[in-house]
């Protein structure tokens, strides 16, 4: 018999797998670096000297090489695994709320304060920016402020949720559904939240 506190079979299984697309993403965008002189135009400094680099160079999608675009667009989709994960194994520490709903918030604060304000900007906007949530690539495709902002407002509403979901406040499945929505690909976890949650009150009553 399964946990009652256990993820579904399917999410156990990408939680599992999606560490080892961590993994391989970083491969993917380290290889880039041996293939072309700058792979990514944020960080010109990221490079290695020519007698290091293969004698092919990779075609770009937008601003980066491809590999270096597979590699990242595996990190976002693998990013949330990292959080099922910790739940799966070390729930015990930060505890059911904390990982699936708080430090997903916090890595959303986290993002989207470096993107906003620290992270140099490749010109133009592209279609290809890699971003955590789709509200996140709103603004990483267009520099348009208002989608920070907008990306800041469901922040905010992942510190409310977690909030509500610590004190078990009647909405709390309503707040986390919410969340996990609009921050998603990052959010799949409070969605797991909302839904164990919501299961666990069918059941009691």
């Amino acid at each position: 018999m399964r946990d009652r506190r256990s993820l579904p079979t399917w999410l156990d299984r990408y939680a599992t797998l999606g560490r080892y697309g961590l993994v391989v993403g970083t491969a993917l965008c380290l290889f880039a670096l041996f293939t072309n002189p700058v792979p990514d135009p944020s960080f010109p400094w990221a490079t290695l000297p020519s007698s290091l680099r293969l004698p092919v160079r990779q075609p770009r999608i937008e601003h980066w090489p491809v590999t270096y675009t597979l590699g990242i667009w595996l990190w976002v989709g693998s990013f949330p695994a990292l959080f099922l994960a910790g739940y799966r194994r070390y729930r015990g520490t930060f505890g059911t709320t904390g990982w699936l709903v708080g430090l997903p918030t916090a890595a959303m604060l986290a993002l989207t304060t470096y993107c906003r304000f620290f992270w140099p900007k490749p010109q133009p906007p592209t279609w290809n920016a890699p971003s955590y949530t789709f509200v996140c690539w709103l603004y990483c495709s267009s520099y348009e402020p208002i989608w920070s902002n907008a990306a800041y407002a469901v922040a905010g509403l992942g510190v409310v949720a977690t909030a509500v979901a610590v004190r078990r406040f009647r909405g709390d499945v309503v707040a986390l559904a919410a969340f996990g929505v609009l921050a998603f690909p990052l959010g799949l976890p409070a969605l797991v939240a909302a839904r164990r949650r919501r299961q666990r009150r069918r059941s009691a009553g």
